[in-house]
């Protein structure tokens, strides 16, 4: 049984991992699917999405219990798709959330869905909601062992530090967002 302390840890990682993934995930779409050229597409300095630490964190707390679940159809594990249809409602609330969060702060959200099929409001639609449940499944099942495994090694001080020094990244890149 890992501690909570432990826990907290990890998952302080986690959220910067899927931070920085996400904000990859965004430029990569722009500069190669999309062609639109370079932008950065955090809200904070620095190369991160914080939406999607905050999605990951939410997914994994959600649906860890379903990660090592077997349920089989014939020779078929169908927990995965439990998980995927899991992440792409959950993913899809974070998302419309976080859209209502960032326009109270900012005055607007970062995305725009309208050119999307059946979206709502320019904040969700189908198609990212299903690309954001593949995208789970990856910060479910590899991500997140990765990131435990990473700390592993380290003692429950080391892996504190590790978070801590995240977590202090991320304070004063908000902090310098905001105040600057």
């Amino acid at each position: 049984m890992v501690d909570r302390r432990r826990m907290l840890s990890e998952l302080t990682v986690f959220f910067l991992a899927c931070s920085v993934l996400g904000w990859a995930y965004e430029v990569f779409l722009e500069v190669v699917v999309y062609r639109w050229g370079y932008s950065d597409r955090g809200v904070l300095f620095g190369p991160y999405c914080v939406i999607y630490g905050f999605g990951g964190v939410v997914l994994l707390l959600c649906l860890g219990p379903l990660l090592k679940k077997r349920w089989y159809a014939g020779p078929v594990n169908l927990a995965p798709v439990a998980v995927f249809a899991g992440i792409v409602v959950i993913a899809t609330g974070v998302e419309l959330l976080g859209s209502y969060v960032m326009e109270a702060l900012t005055g607007s959200w970062a995305w725009d869905y309208t050119r999307f099929a059946f979206d709502f409001q320019g904040r969700i639609a189908p198609n990212p909601s299903l690309r954001f449940g593949l995208g789970g499944l990856v910060l479910l099942y590899l991500v997140w062992p990765l990131t435990r495994r990473l700390l592993s090694p380290l003692t429950d001080r080391g892996a504190a530090v590790v978070a801590g020094c995240a977590a202090g990244v991320l304070l004063v890149d908000t902090a310098a967002t905001f105040l600057l």
